[in-house]
């Protein structure tokens, strides 16, 4: 693509780089500039204007943006995205429900790697949607691109991204509250009811048994929830304590304590005869974000969680502190 300033009476045919008012109206960048465009031009006392020409070999923006946006998403509606009309080298991708958006970062860093005026920028990777949350954008930055490095990243990029839509559809939460104290399980309740709204999951009704391992055990084996939540009065101190216990009193298993994700570090995971356990932090009464939404959320879409990813959850992990948190990071 050749870029700059000619005459007036060779700009037919090339793309007007700068609008550029009239006496009426005004004429938009992006435009091919035809016949009475240029006399609308030298009307308005224009000697020359500054243009963009493509090359043979060269792809317009808008053409390219909707060639490399197919390419990251073949298949829309088995993707759960949708894929708007390029303008302006510019295509958004658009979530269809809630969810949690599954994005290849490799596959994007590559696309972003063949060519400096071919992007795509996307959310991060299992951030939460709801309908029509923008997803990504494709732009092409220039008003062309030269075809080989489109063709490039086309195959780098090709079903780099797609919607997990929600798979779980029934979740309890249970409850424990330490004897002496007054819990209801309403905060809780609310807070994590809240949660699974944007998610258009169902949340039981308020469950609360006492702070022991016995009862909890009783209460998690006779749920028939889909997913199980469980909010301790009295925070979980290692993977032996009175919640992990009670899952495998259940007959289930813990796979994993603790995350690197704070507030949310004291988050367990588990199973109960294939169904999973999430042991909340007690943050998880606040409605900030913490680390346990990460987990809940994927796990509610049908995204196995492991401990392996978790434990990758650090970096971005440090999230706004809780004010009502007993023992603030710094006190």
């Amino acid at each position: 693509m050749r870029f700059g300033p000619v005459p007036l009476s060779e700009a037919e045919g090339a793309i007007l780089a700068h609008s550029q008012p009239l006496e009426r109206g005004r004429l938009r960048k992006g435009r091919v500039l035809g016949p009475e465009d240029v006399a609308q031009l030298a009307a308005a006392g224009l000697g020359e204007v500054t243009v963009a020409r493509m090359d043979p070999g060269d792809v317009h923006e808008d053409v390219a943006a909707a060639r490399l946006a197919a390419a990251l998403v073949p298949d829309p509606e088995r993707a759960g995205l949708t894929v708007g009309r390029a303008a302006t080298g510019r295509v958004n991708l658009h979530a269809t429900a809630p969810g949690v958006a599954e994005i290849d970062a490799a596959r994007i860093d590559a696309v972003n790697g063949v060519h400096p005026m071919i992007t795509v920028a996307t959310v991060p990777r299992w951030q939460r949607t709801a309908a029509r949350t923008m997803v990504a954008t494709v732009k092409i930055i220039s008003y062309a691109v030269p075809e080989d490095a489109l063709a490039r990243a086309e195959a780098m990029g090709r079903n780099a991204m797609r919607l997990r839509a929600v798979t779980l559809s029934h979740v309890e939460l249970i409850q424990t509250a330490v004897p002496g104290t007054e819990e209801d399980g309403a905060k809780g309740q609310t807070a994590i009811g809240a949660r699974l709204d944007r998610l258009g999951v169902a949340l039981a009704p308020v469950h609360v048994v006492p702070h022991e391992t016995g009862p909890l055990a009783r209460a998690l084996a006779a749920s028939e929830a889909e997913a199980i939540l469980v909010l301790t009065g009295s925070a979980t101190s290692d993977i032996a304590d009175v919640a992990p216990e009670a899952v495998r009193r259940a007959g289930g298993s813990v796979h994993h304590f603790g995350m690197p994700v704070d507030p949310g570090n004291l988050l367990f995971l588990g199973d109960l005869r294939g169904r999973p356990v999430i042991g909340l932090p007690g943050c998880a009464r606040a409605p900030a974000l913490n680390g346990a939404d990460w987990v809940m959320e994927r796990i509610l879409c049908g995204v196995e969680v492991s401990p392996r990813d978790i434990a990758g959850m650090g970096v971005g992990g440090l999230l706004k502190e809780v004010p009502q948190r007993g023992r603030p990071r710094e006190g």
